[in-house]
């Protein structure tokens, strides 16, 4: 272990220099002082983990003290070595399977002794830092796996549930069912259904006495219910059995053929890692989407690793079973409000005392309640959610596959068909991708659908030559990748086919500029694959913006040539229409917002809620503060290729910012500058006005210091602007090599370099400007060209440059 001690303590160091100054330090190492919520959370954990451990045990066959010693083992080393602070570990159900295997075949004290192996591979490849490698696996085949093992949980219990003892396989409690079924014991099967009705029911109580209720883990009260009542009536039942710890086996020398253990140790470590990884990121998502204040740093997956395997180590020589980390009980600590990893290590702790002084308690519990709680545990294993996701991404044969695999056969050999399987899904997708040709108007439309790679380029190549010289060609590129071999073949045939007189419109997306873009936001269609989009038309050049009223790209009618209002279509402007075409009335524009906003929920959301949730937990740190207008058509992420995090953005009417002192009644500028210049220490700054500004405009037709309205209060700010222009007082002369068109438009330039001076005059921009820590831009951004220039200054002018694309078919 001492070898991965400093890449641990690296990381550690990384995560720390990746908060900014201003952001809450990342949580400490566990100090003895307990927060009242890691208590009250440990507390709710334990709860639940205590029958679930010993229903687990006896779904096993294993002791029922080593579910128990795993409960503990899990809780207090995996917590405080492992590097998921809030995920609880311990005897999880998606090892019962495996571990009931192994007891069948070895023995108890050589699956223990399997337990400790497979926990030093844990360690081997903690310290080989894998972990990321290892959630590469497809999630199709890791549902299916775990589903899987919930459909043999839950046949294996049904026996125990109906009184009976299960059999070694699912096909073979199948066959045994229609006999255990006419020798049913009426007693076990009533307090089976008494603590299901009761754990299904409990979560369910109406009211705000059933708020109270609830707090209570339903899992708890499933258990104690049927055991009270079991007593009362007298019913005579197995119950559990808890030996004197004396007598409690520990694990003893692996005995058996060298292949047939290799290949347990090779199981159990796959199982074990895998769901604690997966748990480990599952519970970062929890916890970033949970309210409070409190940080609670990232998951550190390698030192997970590092965690389970010292879990299994401990619990396999203890005589307990296997560790890994578990989502019930994981996700209840989350929502109990736990802020650190004292909480999982303080249930472990309860979990001691309990099998310490709660024996006699527990010895009350019947086995049939214990198998109806793990059987609804299994049932819960096959989850519909995971079923609808991957038939959605057409992986349900995938997990079809690696479901009946490890019910048939084991969790092994399913996994290993789930995989075969996966590649061949994959190696079939590669090579069928639909190319088609036709000709509508004069017009050869080329639709390729599916991955672009060197094994469809000679169909991708006939499909070309069929495309006259000299035609007009809509290439539409319908596929989420492109290869080199393919995107070369591509840039030839354009280049020989514009240089003879043709044209060519790619449509979906530029070839070449971006090869993983998602196929939802080429085509229009959400990823679920419903016909329902935000734009539904690939042509459209402003995606992923939603079509709104004033949104016209996407539309075929455009106005005629002589109109004097480039780029409108032929609807009315500003009113927007139902699906019968009829105008709608006024006062409807919520609809688009609501629209709107359930797009983005649908289609963009699940692409970007992980790096959100990254800035959610590191907070922000963006180098640029951007001032703009107000105007609507200025879209700051779309003009500077910017995303969440990037930019600090400050807008008003007319871009404006006051000079210190300036008696506007606003402070809100001045306080955005000081925030972004000493808390976020941006190292830049950039004023950009634009054209067709209403601000300029109405400068230019009144005198604003006449009026007492809000706006012409505020459009006192642009003053110095007017009175700059018209003094000649230095204003640039020249746009990209050209005069401004208007009055108008040399206002807007003027305006842009005036800013930047009252800029300089606030005492947090003074300062960083003179520390060399702060640069200071000026941008004009012309919407009807869809062009940027940025102010540079030559000589004794100023002037605004056109920025060039630097994509060569620009």
């Amino acid at each position: 272990m001492s070898a991965c001690v400093p890449a641990k303590a690296a990381d550690s160091d990384r995560t720390e220099r990746a908060h900014p100054p201003h952001s809450p330090p990342p949580a400490g190492p566990p100090r003895l002082r307990v927060a009242g919520a890691d208590l009250s959370a440990a507390v709710a954990v334990f709860l639940i983990a205590l029958p679930l451990s010993l229903g687990i045990a006896l779904a096993t066959g294993a002791p029922l003290q080593a579910g128990l010693v795993a409960a503990a083992v899990g809780g207090i080393v995996a917590g405080r070595i492992g590097g998921s602070p809030l995920q609880v570990s311990g005897p999880a159900a998606g090892l019962t399977v495996v571990t009931a295997d192994l007891i069948l075949r070895y023995g108890w004290r050589t699956t223990c002794a399997i337990t400790v192996l497979a926990g030093l591979a844990q360690l081997g490849l903690g310290c080989l830092r894998v972990a990321r490698g290892a959630l590469a696996v497809s999630p199709a085949i890791v549902h299916g796996m775990l589903a899987g093992i919930g459909i043999t949980i839950a046949v294996a219990q049904l026996h125990i549930v109906l009184g009976g003892t299960p059999q070694s396989s699912v096909p073979d409690n199948l066959l045994a069912l229609p006999a255990q079924l006419a020798n049913l014991q009426p007693e076990a099967l009533a307090v089976s259904l008494l603590t299901l009705a009761l754990l299904f029911l409990w979560p369910r109580l109406p009211g705000r006495a059933g708020r109270v209720l609830r707090t209570v883990p339903a899992a708890l009260v499933a258990v104690t219910g049927a055991t009270a009542t079991a007593a009362a009536a007298g019913l005579v039942l197995p119950k559990v059995d808890l030996p004197s710890w004396r007598n409690h086996a520990l694990a003893g020398l692996p005995d058996g053929p060298v292949l047939g253990l290799a290949a347990a140790v090779l199981t159990t470590t796959l199982v074990c890692s895998v769901q604690s990884l997966l748990g480990a990121v599952a519970v970062d998502k929890l916890v970033s989407g949970r309210p409070g204040p409190a940080p609670v740093p990232r998951s550190d997956l390698d030192r997970e690793l590092l965690g389970q395997g010292a879990a299994n180590i401990v619990s396999g020589s203890l005589g307990g079973l296997p560790v890994a980390g578990v989502a019930v009980r994981s996700s209840a600590n989350v929502k109990a409000g736990a802020v650190s990893r004292n909480s999982t290590m303080l249930h472990g702790v309860l979990v001691v005392i309990a099998a310490l002084l709660m024996v006699p308690l527990l010895e009350f519990i019947p086995l049939a309640s214990l198998a109806a709680l793990v059987m609804a545990v299994g049932i819960q294993m096959v989850s519909l959610h995971h079923i609808r996701t991957v038939t959605r991404h057409r992986e349900v044969l995938v997990y079809a596959v690696t479901t009946l695999g490890v019910v048939s056969l084991g969790v092994l050999e399913g996994v290993a068909l789930g995989i075969a399987v996966a590649v061949g899904v994959a190696l079939h997708r590669l090579t069928r991708t639909r190319i088609t040709h036709h000709e509508k108007e004069g017009v050869h439309h080329v639709h390729v659908r599916g991955q672009l790679t060197f094994l469809a380029v000679p169909r991708l190549s006939r499909a070309l030559h069929l495309v006259p010289q000299g035609a007009g060609v809509v290439l539409a590129l319908d596929g989420s990748f492109m290869d080199h071999a393919a995107y070369e073949t591509l840039q030839d045939w354009q280049g020989t086919h514009t240089a003879r007189g043709g044209t060519v419109k790619i449509t979906g997306r530029h070839a070449g500029v971006r090869i993983a873009e998602p196929a939802a936001l080429l085509s229009g269609h959400p990823p679920d694959g419903s016909e329902e989009a935000g734009a539904s038309d690939a042509d459209c050049r402003c995606r992923p913006w939603t079509a709104w009223r004033n949104h016209q790209c996407d539309r075929p009618h455009p106005l005629p040539a002589d109109d004097p209002r480039p780029g409108e279509s032929v609807t009315e402007k500003g009113t927007e229409r139902g699906e019968d075409g009829e105008p709608k009335p006024a006062g409807t524009g919520g609809h688009e917002l609501v629209r709107g906003i359930s797009t983005f929920q649908r289609n963009t959301a699940p692409l970007v809620r992980g790096e959100l949730a990254r800035l959610a937990r590191e907070g922000q740190q963006p180098a640029q503060l951007f001032l703009t207008c107000a105007d609507s058509r200025v879209v700051t992420s779309m003009i500077t290729s910017s995303g969440p995090g990037d930019l600090f953005v400050v807008r008003n009417v007319g871009n404006l910012v006051p000079p210190p002192g300036a008696e506007s009644g606003d402070d809100s500028v001045a306080a955005a500058i000081e925030y972004a210049v000493d808390v976020l220490a941006i190292r830049s700054i950039t004023v950009c006005g634009h054209s067709g500004c209403g601000a300029m405009q109405a400068l230019l037709e009144t005198d604003p210091d006449g009026a007492r309205t809000p706006l012409r209060r505020w459009l006192r700010h642009g003053r110095p602007s007017l009175e700059r222009m018209d003094d000649g007082g230095g204003p640039p002369s020249l746009l990209a090599g050209r005069a401004p068109a208007d009055a108008a438009e040399r206002l807007c330039l003027t305006n842009v370099v005036q800013q930047l001076e009252h800029l300089r005059a606030h005492e947090a921009v003074a300062r960083a400007l003179k520390d060399g820590a702060l640069e200071l831009h000026g941008m004009y951004f012309h919407v009807g060209e869809a062009q940027a220039y940025l102010l540079t200054e030559r000589g004794e002018e100023w002037v605004f440059d056109r920025v060039r694309s630097a994509d060569p078919t620009g």
